[in-house]
């Protein structure tokens, strides 16, 4: 009889185990799926398959708007204030050392837009987000990168014009207007900046003939 009794109490605990994860599973599977699987914010950031309306929805700044102006302290010591640079085309560039995308479009800036464009009325402001100047000093060497550099360890520009994703461009033109932004890297977007670039300043050099 005890042996018969240890029996069934054992084949009533396995029957309640077996429920337990029944209903366990029911119950994920009940739940939404960004509940299930949230990704942490770093790795969502280098995330450039999200839906059109997921980045919309990040950028605070939409074209057609007045860009919102800072002062960001460069990594040679010098400040600039966007605000003083009306009058040129300038292209804010929010980018991190970390990000994959972020390096693989820095590698084109030197030769598409800085001798590209040297001499002509234009700025281009790449801002590093979210880290220390010893990163990016690091970084530069890496790489080799010379031209200038903002800082904004604390994302206090950044956060003015998007709360998510990088890189990201912010593309200005002369009297302070967003005209086109970007999110990620592709050649055929960075391409299609370059071309908004050069048309904002022929249209410029055309103004000036007259």
């Amino acid at each position: 009889m005890a042996i018969q009794t240890r029996k069934k109490r054992k084949s009533a605990l396995q029957l309640w185990i077996m429920l337990a994860l029944i209903i366990a599973i029911l119950v994920v599977l009940a739940l939404p799926f960004g509940e299930q699987n949230e990704p942490a914010q770093e790795q969502a950031t280098e995330q450039t398959e999200e839906p059109t309306d997921v980045y919309a929805a990040t950028t605070l700044v939409k074209e057609g708007m007045e860009a919102p102006d800072f002062t960001v302290q460069m990594f040679d010591g010098r400040q600039i204030t966007l605000s003083n640079e009306r009058g040129k085309v300038v292209l804010v560039n929010f980018w991190a050392t970390w990000c994959p995308p972020c390096r693989e479009e820095l590698t084109r800036v030197g030769s598409d837009l800085i001798e590209r464009f040297k001499g002509q009325n234009f700025l281009f402001l790449p801002i590093s987000r979210g880290e220390e100047r010893e990163a990016v000093a690091d970084f530069r060497t890496q790489m080799g990168y010379t031209f200038p550099m903002g800082l904004d360890p604390e994302r206090k520009i950044y956060d003015l014009y998007a709360s998510n994703y990088i890189p990201r461009n912010f593309l200005i033109n002369e009297e302070g207007k967003v005209v086109m932004t970007s999110i990620g890297y592709t050649a055929e977007e960075f391409d299609a900046l370059i071309a908004k670039i050069e048309s904002l300043l022929q249209a410029q050099q055309e103004v000036n003939k007259q």
